[in-house]
This record gives structure tokens, C-alpha cells and sequence, in this order.
């Protein structure tokens, strides 16, 4: 396989036009890429930083076997490749000048990649995150369920969503990425941000989803402030989201954890999800 088998493009139109039903024949494996697309078309090709996004396919016999997607300053997404495909990227990308942050991919392509961006590039690398993806199965909600009730977030709630956004985003390193204001407008736009409150009316967590692509449905920015934590709160939140998108017809309803916290990994699985497949992160220096 030559590095000129991958085809590069800034033109987000022209990667749809040949990756599109490529990537939704998978909508699961494939979540991050269409999510991230479907932000793209929302919020303009800019949506996400200032700099221009970066995308590729494989071809191979006239038909795409995978894919890549880079929104500056965030790592580049792979679809699953192979070793001989992850070394033509690396070395197409590595000679094309292109310097990337890291790399997020199912676990075998991720180390894959690093492999041949190490001997292309000359970087160093760094094992971030491990996360696994989840599917919803039967729903089985959060018991026992804490007092108070969800409420979807409204406009009057955007300075609330933007600052629990930017907290979770300290939490888990990255802090800044993304503007918490204009996160919270679009997923608000959308219905997609459900509060946990108290009897009393004082929201305690929240839990947000991505709009629906291809019939999937991604669990995202699950938070509650570190003082509320251990009381169900989170539970109930995910547990309200996911019945939501599974009420309004989407056909798979997924999430990815941290395999480093073992009780979100728990939690998610009491509620009903069961695992697809395990990614990894990686960062380059």
C-alpha cells in the first residue's frame, strides 16, 4: 500500500460526499467521526477551532474502507485500520508536513498508529485515556433513585451547563478546548442537556447528549460537582437522558467511559449498557 492511497481534503462537502455512507454502515464504531460531522455542519467548519479541519479516505477498489477526521487543536480520529493502512497514513501525513497532538481509535488501531507515526514522524508517545464504548440494552434506571426530578435545560440555564462544562473538562485535562458558552447554546438548542434536580429545585447534575446522526445517539458530559458526588445524582441524570433518546427513536443509544473509574464503569453497566469495543488516546510530543 503506497501513503498516496490516502486521499487528504480541507473540503468538508467533498469528504461527505465519499465517506458518508461509509461511515454510517457503522454508526457505532463510527460515533465520534459522525458526531463531530454533524458539528461541522451545524456550527460551520470552524465550529470547533480556528484552524481548518483535516480529512482523508482509503479507498480501495473504488469503494472506502476508512477514514480520518482532525477538528484543530484535537487529536486525529481514525476509523479501524489495519497495520499496512496505519503506516501509508503516517507516512502520507508525516510527509505532507501535518503535526498532530495525538490520536483517538480503537485500541489496536490507536497502538497501530502510534507504531508507525513514531517511526515516520520520529515522535514521542503517551497513553492518555483507555475508554470503552457502550451500547444500551434493557434499561434498567438508577436504583434507588435519588429524591428530585429531571428537567430538560433551558436557555436560563446556559451559565450553569457552560460552567459545569468547563469543571468537567478540568476534570478530565481538558480545560479550554472548547468554549463552555457556545457548547451549552448547542447542545440547548437542541434538547439535549438534562438537569438533576432537588425537591427544592436546586440543580445537583446534568447529563447532555449529542444530536442524532445515522440513528445513533452518543451519552456525553456526564457531571456533578465534587461535593454532590455518591448520592445517585449522576445515576439518575444518565439514566433520564438515555430513556429520552431511546423514547425519541433512535435506534442505538451509546456512551464511552473511562476504564480508569471503575464506578462509572459500574454504573453505566447497573443502568443497562454493555460493552462494543475499547479505544485509546494517545498523546504526541
Amino acid at each position: 500500500m503506497r501513503p498516496d492511497d490516502w486521499h487528504l481534503t480541507h473540503d468538508l462537502d467533498a469528504f461527505l460526499q465519499r465517506a458518508a455512507d461509509f461511515l454510517t454502515a457503522r454508526p457505532a464504531t463510527h460515533t465520534v467521526l459522525l458526531t463531530v460531522l454533524d458539528g461541522l455542519r451545524r456550527g460551520g467548519v470552524h465550529a470547533y477551532g480556528e484552524e481548518d479541519p483535516l480529512f482523508g479516505v482509503l479507498e480501495t477498489d473504488g469503494e472506502v474502507t476508512a477514514a480520518l477526521l482532525r477538528t484543530p487543536p484535537y487529536w486525529i480520529n481514525l476509523t479501524p485500520l489495519t497495520g499496512e493502512q496505519s503506516d501509508a497514513l503516517a507516512a502520507r501525513l508525516a510527509s505532507a508536513g501535518h503535526r498532530l497532538p495525538g490520536v483517538s481509535a480503537e485500541r489496536d488501531t490507536a497502538a497501530a498508529f502510534v507504531d508507525a507515526w513514531k517511526r515516520h514522524a520520529g515522535a514521542q508517545a503517551s497513553l492518555r485515556w483507555r475508554q470503552r464504548l457502550y451500547r444500551l440494552g434493557e434499561l434498567t434506571g438508577s436504583e434507588p433513585a435519588p429524591e428530585g426530578a429531571p428537567r430538560t435545560a433551558g436557555p436560563a440555564d446556559r451559565a450553569q451547563v457552560a460552567r459545569w462544562f468547563e469543571e468537567f473538562g478540568a476534570s478530565i485535562g481538558e480545560r479550554g478546548h472548547q468554549d463552555g458558552g457556545a457548547w451549552a447554546d448547542a447542545r440547548i438548542a437542541h434538547g439535549g442537556v438534562t438537569l438533576w434536580e432537588t425537591p427544592d429545585g436546586t440543580p445537583v447534575s446534568m447529563a447532555a447528549v449529542t444530536p442524532e446522526v445515522a440513528g445513533q445517539v452518543r451519552v456525553t458530559t456526564v457531571y456533578t460537582p465534587a461535593h454532590l458526588r455518591g448520592r445517585g445524582y449522576a445515576g439518575a441524570a444518565t439514566a433520564e437522558v438515555s430513556r429520552t433518546a431511546r423514547a425519541s427513536g433512535a435506534a442505538e443509544v451509546l456512551l464511552f467511559t473511562d476504564l480508569a473509574n471503575p464506578t462509572s464503569n459500574g454504573l453505566y453497566q447497573r443502568i443497562g449498557y454493555r460493552p462494543v469495543t475499547d479505544f485509546a488516546v494517545y498523546g504526541f510530543e
